[in-house]
């Protein structure tokens, strides 16, 4: 298994795992060109056996001091194997790199494994945006990662 950072020549594969992840959810192809293509964006693919089989995304404006994780998603095959986590912390090292002091995301309500991924690597809930995922009424939660906090518990950003 490999890390290595995206780029548009990925599109195609990453829409792949996107549309089997998020279903009706999924970006447009063109959503997706525009963040791979975008220079307040930085995209981690994972490879096994030459196969796309994991990407995440983080938005951190040069000069911003804050990040936002914009996606993550694996294929149903290699999940349960760490490497989520392992995507995960490509994307808080970089923005560690990018000189960000906070990152934040939104986890569906209802996606324990997730929430719990988080968690553990040191996010905090700090609130939640109602029927955020339209036809379905699941709220998000809002989690905040403070990147100071998580060097000083031993983290690599």
């Amino acid at each position: 298994m490999s890390l290595r950072p995206a780029s548009v020549d990925d599109l195609g594969a990453i829409m792949v795992l996107e549309r089997a992840a998020f279903g009706g959810d999924a970006w447009s192809d063109d959503v997706m060109r525009a963040e791979l293509a975008s220079p307040h964006t930085w995209y981690v693919v994972a490879e096994e056996d030459e196969r796309l089989v994991g990407y995440a995304g983080l938005r951190a404006p040069e000069g911003s001091r804050d990040a936002d994780v914009q996606t993550i998603a694996l294929d149903e095959t290699v999940r349960g194997r760490g490497l989520g986590r392992e995507i995960f912390r490509a994307l808080l090292d970089e923005a560690g790199r990018r000189g960000v002091s906070e990152v934040f995301l939104d986890v569906r309500d209802d996606n324990a494994p997730a929430q719990s991924l988080y968690t553990s690597e040191g996010f905090e809930a700090i609130g939640r945006r109602p029927n955020y995922y339209p036809g379905e009424g699941v709220d998000a939660i809002v989690m905040r990662l403070r990147l100071a906090a998580r060097a000083r518990e031993g983290g690599a950003a």
